[in-house]
């Protein structure tokens, strides 16, 4: 069945794994990551991040940004689910459950909400399914950028800004240091490195998979040095579980059926549904570390978004198959009736 083959894929990817390892490492060696710790996490969380986007940088693409700018209403329709529709689904939420969860996990769940779409596997399940892969380029890209400014601005909504909260002024220009800036410098050192970097991208994609897994590793580390988990229990587990299973069912059949009131086309739909259900990791850890210092529950704020992450993987894989199979039996019978037109 097909299900099964999806989980078997997930079994065996060593990122998905990395991270269960990373945390187990956390459980029996949490002094080791943490802050003051012998892995100076402190120092090594803030180079790696750098390098993640600055190879970022590197790998975008700015002819195909440029092709992508041409279907402004699918433009919309992402960023507006990615920014406005996730975080109000999490109002709901918090209005009907907030007093049944603990107040970390919920602040984790509004995390997941305000983050930005994914990058490389939107664009990658958009091109199997036989979807719009500029569009599908431009706004996850776009929604990185975007991501930057609006998650941390969105997060102080909730936890305040100032005494209490997050200093929102300096955490954007932390951000905007760590991110933004070697983001740009990778696009303008793009011309001389590009080549250099696509010959070893295999490589690069191995080292900020690495990053992201010492970034959790240093998080978890935090939390089990502060005894969040102790104090949580292992409840805090299924009720993530559940939050992220029904969040991305609401999401998956609010954006096919606006996609299909907005009357787009087969190939813009499918960019639609993968980019604007998509909650990307790879931006939401860095950022967590950013946004939240060393607060001792980033670990389970993190979790929301680390149980979102390969589930996403899972169901758009499947939704990914059937929607190229839909155009493969759609093409063979236009096929078909040209030949009886002969």
């Amino acid at each position: 069945m097909q299900i099964f083959r999806h989980l078997k894929r997930l079994v065996t990817d060593w990122f998905l794994c990395g991270m269960l390892l990373a945390t187990l490492l956390a459980y029996f060696f949490p002094t080791f990551g943490a802050t003051g710790g012998a892995m100076h996490a402190e120092w090594v969380v803030n180079i790696g991040i750098f390098v993640v986007f600055f190879l970022h940088g590197v790998n975008l693409s700015g002819e195909q940004i440029r092709h992508g700018l041409k279907n402004i209403r699918l433009h919309v329709m992402v960023q507006a689910f990615t920014f406005g529709v996730f975080p109000l689904l999490w109002l709901l939420s918090n209005w009907l459950l907030g007093s049944h969860v603990p107040a970390l996990l919920m602040l984790g769940f509004f995390y997941l909400c305000a983050l930005p779409s994914t990058i490389s596997s939107s664009v990658a399940l958009t091109g199997s399914a036989k979807g719009n892969v500029p569009a599908a380029i431009l706004n996850a890209s776009l929604s990185s950028v975007l991501g930057i400014f609006l998650t941390p601005l969105l997060v102080s909504f909730v936890v305040g800004s100032g005494a209490g909260g997050i200093d929102l002024g300096s955490t954007l220009l932390d951000l905007c240091l760590m991110l933004l800036l070697p983001l740009v410098l990778g696009q303008f050192l793009r011309r001389w490195l590009a080549g250099f970097f696509g010959r070893y991208k295999r490589y690069t994609s191995i080292i900020d998979k690495l990053v992201i897994l010492l970034l959790v590793y240093a998080a978890f580390c935090n939390s089990m040095v502060s005894g969040i988990w102790r104090q949580q229990g292992n409840g805090v587990l299924l009720s993530a579980a559940i939050g992220s299973a029904v969040l991305l069912a609401i999401i998956l059949w609010a954006t096919t059926r606006t996609a299909r009131a907005l009357k787009f086309s087969s190939a813009d739909e499918v960019a639609a549904v993968f980019c604007a259900s998509k909650k990307s990791l790879a931006a939401g850890v860095p950022m967590a570390a950013l946004i939240f210092g060393n607060h001792p529950g980033l670990g389970l704020i993190l979790l929301p978004i680390m149980i979102y992450h390969p589930l996403q993987l899972i169901v758009c894989s499947i939704l990914a198959e059937r929607y190229a199979s839909q155009h493969q039996a759609l093409a063979s019978r236009q096929e078909g009736v040209l030949v009886n037109a002969r």
